[in-house]
């Protein structure tokens, strides 16, 4: 399976290993791509899962929407559902970083008969963020720029967001790919962020997983998804790791997932 397609959309995917293997689902974050799971995938079928990487809402020409309330959490939601059943699978490992790790939290409170277990990486369950202190509130101030109309695709020219994805701790190749990709309308995640929600607690088994060194995501934040979860839960804190785990350290993101029975 190469493409699914969903509310009027068309989406490329990664369909990787045996088709009768337990199957893993990946989600990328903002601003990358499917390929950003590369390495965790390459070793996730070397040890016998079959592994579904999908290009989320926003990326490529034939999956964004110009409309901002094409990508609310709940309409992402219905993209994960549509790839699971035009797979043929039933049940699945869902694994997630940065918004997509949003996004799988998402989809595990919406959708429990559908995830076996969650993995998450990076950024915590969107509820955990209501009281997450000021020092949480500087690190987020880039997320109340990148909401506005017009103005951060005028200001983050190429050179510019690949220097701040450098500094931010990720790889010069991959911060160059992303920054250079025209996958702008993907800012709409942003810009669909309701001021005032109900997010639905999960109860699936969960792992949640922090790098220490993370720019945009305080320990007091990250230690507050818990609260979120009814199920089994595991908070794992990665020491000396920053945001970009999939990129970074992928045999380190591989095993979370790879552990679970």
């Amino acid at each position: 399976m190469e493409r699914f397609r969903n509310d009027g959309l068309e989406f490329a995917v990664d369909d990787l290993g045996d088709a009768n293997a337990p199957a893993v689902v990946l989600l990328h974050g903002f601003p990358q791509d499917r390929r950003a799971w590369a390495a965790v995938a390459e070793i996730l079928v070397a040890n016998g899962r079959r592994v579904l990487v999908p290009e989320l809402r926003g990326y490529g020409d034939k999956a964004s929407p110009k409309e901002r309330g094409k990508y609310t959490l709940d309409a992402l939601a219905t993209d994960v559902v549509a790839l699971a059943e035009t797979a043929g699978i039933e049940r699945f490992d869902l694994v997630g970083h940065d918004w997509g790790a949003a996004l799988a939290f998402h989809v595990a409170g919406r959708h429990p008969g559908l995830v076996r277990t969650l993995t998450a990486l990076s950024v915590p369950h969107r509820g955990a963020w209501s009281g997450a202190g000021v020092r949480q509130l500087r690190r987020s101030a880039y997320i109340g720029f990148l909401q506005l109309p017009w103005l951060p695709e005028l200001v983050l020219t190429p050179r510019r967001f690949e220097r701040w994805l450098v500094r931010s701790g990720l790889g010069v190749e991959h911060a160059r790919r992303y920054a250079r990709a025209k996958n702008r309308r993907a800012l709409n995640w942003y810009r669909a962020m309701p001021l005032r929600a109900t997010f639905p607690r999960v109860g699936v088994p969960t792992v949640f997983a922090w790098g220490d060194g993370d720019e945009f995501v305080t320990e007091r934040l990250a230690r507050r998804c818990e609260r979120w979860v009814d199920g089994e839960y595991t908070f794992e804190i990665l020491r000396g790791v920053r945001h970009w785990i999939p990129e970074m350290h992928p045999r380190r993101a591989a095993e979370l997932v790879l552990r679970r029975r």
